[in-house]
């Protein structure tokens, strides 16, 4: 089962002690980088929430909000950590007298300074925390089916993509040995117009080199050999994307030389419809994981 970078998940829970809500989501990113936003008193559990993700997430840029509001009916009185205040006020009047100043302190900032106002349910933390850690994991499950689907999506595409190619590339290996005769037919007919006489063997020679030019078999095996390889790739459950990604620049790299080896206008179209959904597949690929 393959994965897509991109997905969200939103979680809610109302319980005794409040209502907790987890915002889950991703974009596409080269690793994995996990962003956490959580309010103050819930930062102790950050390490566990990133072992949790990591277990479940290979790559994507991953933000992972949390908000909680207490219970209206509880009580949410707040108090001052005089210790806290005082250190806060010392360094504040030790900055003001190195920078020559007598402004005073904005009380409101000095207040959502971390440490020196605190609940007085500080003491009552650990529900929520265990809540918010279970609801956590409810998320990451709603978050990972998300990316499952739309990675099924972009599999589905992929292969679908893969057939058409394949379509084109039996085309093209019926087309070139008739591109290949009707070349030697146009040296002849120019060669009889012309009145040349020219050596049998070297008339030969020049055949020769002319199918080894034209000759496309190799880049046609290769290709059916990364379509098989594609294939077997999409199969796997495990993170494929940088693998794919690889195999796409596989694929152009044949297409190309088949597009400059061509000599007729339909295996010349034939190579660039190949390029452009090899683009198309580049692209989608870019957002698996």
């Amino acid at each position: 089962m393959i994965r897509s970078m991109t997905g969200y998940a939103r979680a809610e829970q109302q319980g005794p002690s409040g209502r907790l809500s987890w915002e889950l989501r991703s974009v596409n990113h080269r690793y994995l980088e996990l962003q956490f936003k959580l309010p103050e008193e819930f930062r102790p559990m950050e390490n566990e929430l990133r072992q949790l993700a990591t277990q479940r997430v290979a790559r994507g840029k991953v933000e992972a909000g949390l908000r909680y509001s207490r219970d209206s009916g509880s009580p949410e009185g707040l108090q001052i950590d005089p210790d806290r205040l005082a250190a806060v006020l010392a360094a504040v009047e030790r900055v003001s007298g190195q920078l020559r100043t007598s402004t005073a302190p904005d009380p409101i900032k000095v207040l959502a300074w971390p440490g020196v106002v605190r609940s007085e349910n500080t003491q009552d933390i650990a529900a929520p925390l265990a809540d918010a850690m279970l609801l956590f994991q409810t998320a990451l499950d709603d978050f990972t089916a998300t990316r499952a689907r739309e990675g099924e999506r972009t599999r589905i595409y992929l292969l679908e993509r893969l057939d058409a190619m394949a379509q084109i590339v039996e085309k093209v290996r019926i087309r070139a040995p008739q591109v290949r005769d009707a070349w030697l037919e146009r040296l002849r007919i120019k060669l009889s117009e012309l009145g040349v006489d020219i050596d049998p063997a070297r008339l030969a020679q020049e055949a020769a080199m002319a199918a080894q030019r034209l000759d496309v078999d190799e880049e046609l095996s290769r290709l059916d050999s990364h379509f098989a390889e594609v294939r077997d790739t999409l199969a796997r459950d495990e993170a494929i994307g940088r693998r794919l990604d690889f195999l796409m620049q596989e694929l152009n790299r044949e297409a190309n030389t088949l597009s400059s080896k061509s000599q007729d206008a339909e295996m010349t179209r034939s190579a660039v419809e190949m390029k452009v959904m090899i683009e198309q597949m580049r692209e989608q690929v870019q957002n698996i994981e």
